[in-house]
């Protein structure tokens, strides 16, 4: 429970993040992947802190979580936020060779995939920090 609460925190924050960048209210923001915080790293986070905490910071279960929550930060900061990189760039030259054929239609590809460090980092203390403040409330 403690994990799905930090990732919802999280898709909550993007919001305020996004309201407080643009200077709009932006609901689509609350399902779709990137921005900041990360939730995918507030959520594996949580549960790996969550895991240490209940089953102890030496056992076997908080290991694969910890190597769980490792393996989804890395493809989120690396593989994801290369692939939107590839699909900005992939849209741009579209744009461009279709520029004179307004007829051509094309599904433009999804550019915010990924999330850069920082975003990764702050979805990480989020997520340590629900976890956290849920332990000491019980």
């Amino acid at each position: 429970m403690v994990a799905l609460v930090a990732c919802f925190v999280a898709q909550g924050l993007k919001l305020i993040v996004e309201v407080i960048k643009q200077q709009k209210v932006d609901l689509r923001v609350l399902v779709t992947t990137g921005g900041m915080p990360s939730s995918h790293s507030a959520l594996v986070t949580a549960l790996a802190f969550g895991v240490g905490q209940t089953l102890g910071w030496a056992s076997p279960d908080f290991a694969v979580a910890t190597v769980f929550a490792i393996i989804v930060m890395y493809d989120a900061a690396g593989v994801r936020q290369a692939a939107g990189k590839q699909a900005r760039i992939l849209n741009q030259m579209v744009d461009e060779l279709f520029n004179e054929k307004p007829d051509f239609f094309q599904d433009r590809l999804k550019e915010l995939l990924g999330h850069t460090p920082v975003q990764v980092i702050a979805g990480s203390i989020l997520g340590v920090t629900i976890s956290w403040l849920a332990r000491a409330a019980y």
